[in-house]
């Protein structure tokens, strides 16, 4: 649940006051408006996360026990009833990877959607650069998301997988998914505020993504016409080079198998950045009358 009382007193406290900068260093190129607003970005985000469980019982428990009940019923019914563990090396962690890379995905595009219109109190109250707040629920999500895996670490322990230093590409893939999910927000959050059917629209959308998306099963199992479109949704490729990275084993293929080329990489990347600049240009666009329409 937002609280914009709290986030208000948040950004009061950090906002920009550029009358307290030396007359002298405003003279010279300077990085200190960059680093202010990484640092509202931070503060925020870190609130955020703070206030998201407050008051419950469990408090930040909940971030992990969401996924993990999730991955605990589809271990069930398609690893165990339905057999889809048969022929998948480390099934439950091959399942668990996906759940976590999906939870985010969807947390930070849906709560990035409504980020502008459960935020409007900040934006009539006060000037600062609107793209903070898309971008400061797409840090708060990330937090929650380093939690999950820490959760997804111990799985790995448990399965007895020794960490090897090409693990270090999952910190591009990692980066890749939080711009997906980032530019998705900037996309979806001009549009709620103008239709807040965008919402109910986007919650079928994710659910038959969820579906379509080789996350409870393995890839081999789409027949290749089908591949040639999962594999346009970055998500799809970012999930299989992950699982690839951790669980070489693991059924388990990439663009570069399904289009036939090592280029074949570059589809999902070339939609990637049609995602992120797309978003970034229609919440410009829709930016100054935000506050008159949220």
């Amino acid at each position: 649940m937002v609280r914009p009382s709290s986030t208000l007193a948040t950004l009061t406290r950090v906002a920009p006051t550029a009358e307290k900068m030396p007359v002298e260093a405003a003279s010279r190129p300077s990085f200190a408006p960059l680093r202010h607003q990484a640092r509202i970005v931070a503060v925020i985000a870190s609130s955020e996360f703070k206030l998201k469980y407050a008051g419950s019982a469990l408090g930040y428990v909940w971030s992990v026990l969401k996924p993990l009940g999730l991955f605990g019923m589809l271990y069930v019914v398609f690893g165990r009833f339905l057999k889809l563990s048969n022929g998948t090396a480390h099934y439950p962690l091959y399942l668990l990877l996906g759940i976590v890379l999906w939870t985010y995905f969807s947390d930070a595009s849906k709560l990035g959607m409504q980020s502008v219109v459960d935020r409007s109190t900040l934006i009539t109250k006060l000037a600062f650069p609107r793209l903070i707040i898309p971008l400061s629920v797409a840090a708060s999500s990330a937090i929650t998301l380093a939690v999950n895996l820490v959760a997804l670490a111990v799985l790995i322990a448990v399965n007895r997988i020794v960490p090897e230093p090409r693990w270090l590409l999952l910190l591009p893939l990692l980066l890749e998914l939080c711009a997906v999910a980032f530019g998705i927000a900037l996309f979806l959050a001009p549009l709620y505020v103008r239709f807040r059917d965008v919402g109910e629209v986007w919650d079928l959308v994710l659910l038959i993504l969820f579906y379509a998306s080789p996350i409870i099963y393995p890839a081999t199992l789409l027949p290749h016409w089908f591949r040639l479109i999962a594999f346009l949704n970055p998500f799809v490729q970012i999930a299989q080079d992950a699982r690839s990275i951790i669980i070489p084993s693991a059924a388990s293929i990439g663009a570069a198998n399904v289009y036939g080329s090592p280029f074949g990489e570059l589809v999902p990347l070339a939609v990637a950045a049609l995602i992120l600049v797309g978003g970034y240009v229609l919440f410009r666009r829709e930016e100054p009358w935000f506050a008159e329409r949220a």
